[in-house]
């Protein structure tokens, strides 16, 4: 048997530990972007990306049967464990009329790790995240309690994910913060905005950023033209505002324009833009989700591409260039504040 692959690694947050650039977004694979895959799918796919050394592995409690499938794994694979940097998350509770319900109480916290490690069939995660705020819980209470678990063995590292640049200066005075898990991409750059200021707190702070959806959602790779391409059932991208008749003739110019600087650097323009990300500064990880090998060997290819200060200016250009809007910010949980704690 051919021995693992290593890709790049860089710190995860101020001596945080190495992990690669690029990670593995499970999402895709529970049938957030259509059908699921089945369970011997996706072990071919865990399979693939453990050859390869893309070995950050990124899930949620909340994403279908992904930790189930991925605790049998580790159950077949256990010499394994040791070399994948796990993270999961919790916070996501239910639906309530059509609305999200979010829950960073303590009592929760804990609750929901147990259920997660249960599943995963592990004593422990690597990475443990707040997947969204509760807008009603104190930022401190909840770090008070993932410090427990911290204490205890069960959580290596701490992330929170769609917070404020304040309450994450909140959350590091009470404990070093690993990562903010925060939608970045070409398409997406609200996490630099002055408005937010997420990105300077974080690099002030010392924390990494762990960038979900760094392909826009399908945007940038060129491959989604129109709504027919996100048709299939279940795929929710078909109400992505950037596919709205409005704003596609726009969108299609500039993917367009990005799909040429892709092709004279005989890469795709999925590749273009992972590289475009990971050119932003070495504290910058790439999640992107996929549910195919070859998108993962393609992703992987980005690791080799090297942009020029011109053409990372023309690019960062033609992305703010690009109508959207983020769905996040539809949710009414992104960049979450937290009430002070009161004494």
């Amino acid at each position: 048997m051919a021995s693992r692959k290593t890709l790049p690694t860089r710190a995860l947050g101020r001596n945080g530990p190495l992990v690669p650039r690029l990670g593995l977004g499970l999402m895709g694979t529970t049938g957030i972007y259509g059908a699921p895959r089945t369970n011997d799918e996706t072990f071919e796919l865990l399979d693939a990306a453990f050859e390869r050394g893309e070995i950050f592995w990124d899930t949620a409690d909340k994403y279908g049967n992904s930790e189930d499938v991925l605790g049998a794994w580790f159950a077949a694979n256990p010499e394994k464990r040791k070399d994948v940097f796990l993270a999961t998350k919790f916070g996501f509770t239910d639906m309530v009329g059509g609305k999200i319900q979010v829950d960073t109480t303590p009592e929760y916290a804990q609750a929901a790790l147990e259920k997660s490690l249960k599943r995963l069939g592990l004593p422990f995660v690597d990475l443990y995240y707040v997947h969204r705020l509760d807008k009603v819980t104190p930022i401190e209470k909840t770090m008070k309690a993932l410090v427990e678990l911290k204490d205890a063995g069960k959580v290596k590292h701490i992330g929170l994910s769609e917070c404020s640049a304040e309450t994450l200066r909140r959350a590091c005075a009470v404990h070093p913060v690993a990562c903010v898990q925060i939608e970045y991409s070409l398409s997406c750059m609200e996490i630099e905005w002055p408005k937010w200021k997420l990105l300077e707190t974080a690099r002030e702070l010392g924390v990494a950023i762990v960038a979900y959806s760094p392909l826009g959602n399908g945007l940038v790779t060129s491959r989604i033209r129109s709504r027919e391409d996100v048709s299939k059932p279940g795929d929710r991208r078909g109400n992505l505002p950037w596919l709205r008749e409005d704003n596609i003739k726009t969108n299609l110019s500039i993917l367009d324009r990005v799909g040429e600087i892709a092709k004279a650097k005989n890469a795709t323009s999925a590749q273009l833009c992972l590289a475009w990300l990971l050119a932003q500064g070495d504290d910058i990880f790439p999640i992107p989700g996929s549910s195919k090998i070859s998108r993962l060997d393609e992703n992987l290819g980005s690791l080799l591409i090297r942009l020029s200060s011109e053409e990372e200016k023309e690019l960062r250009q033609l992305g703010q260039s690009f109508l959207v809007e983020r769905f996040q910010n539809m949710t009414g949980f992104a960049f979450g504040d937290t009430p002070a704690l009161e004494e």
